[in-house]
């Protein structure tokens, strides 16, 4: 089995556009969709992100860190959550992004780990 990260993109503006209660309908459809995944045994871990202006980017590639306010790339779109499913292969995984990507009205790139090394 492979774990895949299914994880939503979006952006401030597009969420902010969101009527409150479409909102809570997306939260409930999301609540269901995740009960699905832990009934089918697929589910690793998942979460909601707070905002991309809440993110700090540390870089200690150099003698001493940097540390900067705000989100690494500076793009539109941004990670607003993720889920981690262990399934058997790519068609799996891409079934469960499509229902995750209906429950949160978002879109959901796919990406499997790497094996770990032997």
């Amino acid at each position: 089995m492979t774990q895949y990260l299914l994880s939503v993109h979006g952006s401030d503006e597009g969420y902010a556009e969101i009527d409150p209660a479409s909102v809570q309908e997306m939260y409930a459809a999301v609540g269901v969709f995740n009960d699905k995944v832990r009934e089918a045994g697929i589910w690793v871990f998942a979460g909601g992100l707070e905002s991309a202006s809440t993110a700090t980017v540390v870089d200690g590639t150099g003698d001493s860190p940097v540390i900067t306010d705000g989100p690494y790339l500076e793009t539109k779109e941004h990670i607003g959550g993720f889920w981690i499913i262990e399934v058997p292969d790519l068609d799996a995984a891409l079934r469960w992004a499509a229902e995750g990507s209906k429950a949160c009205q978002g879109t959901v790139e796919v990406r499997p780990f790497q094996a770990e090394p032997a």
